[in-house]
């Protein structure tokens, strides 16, 4: 059972869960995370530190702020009284900060993150309960790994994704179901906690000035390879292909990546598709991002380039 008494760090970066309008028109991360604790009586009973780790809107999250949430969540985390951390962040990054963290920290407790859909002074606000449930998570024994808490779904990492831009309840993991749900302060888990092997800080203590650049180039109806050749001449190292379908690339784009492959620039390709992962790997195509959505095989590829550094 939970005990109330678990210490539970709570680490802030903005968004819409701090935000502060209309169900439309609001401002992001207008409220610091004290104010969001402040907002849910439930944890007046709650053993928590909080702190402003960023304060921003997540489509505007950038590699510094990232670097330093994940130095922070460490630090928390290597404390033997800390029992879990939380991260409130905006939903439009959530995927890609949940799998940075995976495959930089995976760790043996909780690293939970949550969002909301509704800023903080709606009449429909979804981030008090988020919060709330994310808080449970993070005390439950056993659990590990970055989780995703929101709507009473708990996601991991690998599978989480932003399918809908309004709706409460926007997170689907593709074709893999929920770790667990969060009902009435009670975790009920229906699969294993994530595990895996930790890339380590290490892997992104260059500057971030100088971590590789990887950069993400649709293929659709119609395509051009301008992008492709202003990429690879702007010095990126790494693109994914955000291929139609099964991974599929428009033939205009073939003899372009090919030329960047010469250069030494690693493709990738990933399907568009909000449900599912690339199957199989036809002779001759591209390397595989497998389940991984584009903008987490973006990340996924940041790493190997930084660690292959």
């Amino acid at each position: 059972m939970q005990s109330e008494s678990a210490r539970i760090v709570i680490l802030g970066t903005g968004g819409t869960i701090a935000g502060a309008g209309d169900n439309v028109g609001y401002a992001a991360g207008s409220l610091n995370v004290t104010q969001l604790l402040l907002a849910v009586p439930a944890l007046a009973s709650r053993t928590l530190e909080a702190e402003q780790v960023a304060q921003l809107d997540s489509k505007d999250m950038d590699h510094a702020t990232w670097q330093q949430l994940a130095r922070r969540a460490a630090h928390h985390l290597a404390r033997p009284e800390v029992a879990g951390v939380v991260v409130t962040h905006g939903t439009d990054t959530l995927e890609e900060t949940a799998w940075f963290l995976q495959r930089l920290l995976a760790p043996i407790k909780p690293l939970v993150i949550t969002a909301s859909m509704r800023p903080a002074t709606s009449l429909q606000a979804d981030g008090p309960q988020n919060l709330l449930d994310a808080v449970t998570l993070a005390g439950e024994p056993g659990a590990q790994g970055v989780l995703v808490a929101v709507g009473g779904e708990v996601w991991a990492a690998a599978d989480v994704r932003k399918t809908q831009p309004f709706r409460i309840d926007a997170f689907e993991g593709g074709d893999a179901p929920p770790v667990a749900s969060v009902r009435e302060g009670r975790v009920l888990r229906w699969r294993d906690w994530p595990r895996g092997v930790a890339l380590g800080l290490e892997t992104i203590e260059p500057p971030v000035a100088d971590w590789p650049r990887v950069g993400i180039v649709p293929s659709h109806a119609g395509v051009e390879p301008v992008l492709v050749h202003a990429l690879v001449e702007a010095g990126y190292l790494g693109l994914v292909v955000e291929g139609t379908g099964n991974g599929t690339v428009n033939a205009a784009l073939e003899a372009p990546l090919q030329a960047a492959a010469q250069r030494g620039v690693q493709v990738w390709r990933a399907s568009r598709c909000q449900r599912g992962g690339i199957i199989g790997q036809p002779e001759g195509a591209w390397p595989s991002a497998g389940a991984l959505t584009p903008a987490k095989a973006r990340v996924e590829l940041l790493l190997r380039l930084l660690v292959g550094r």
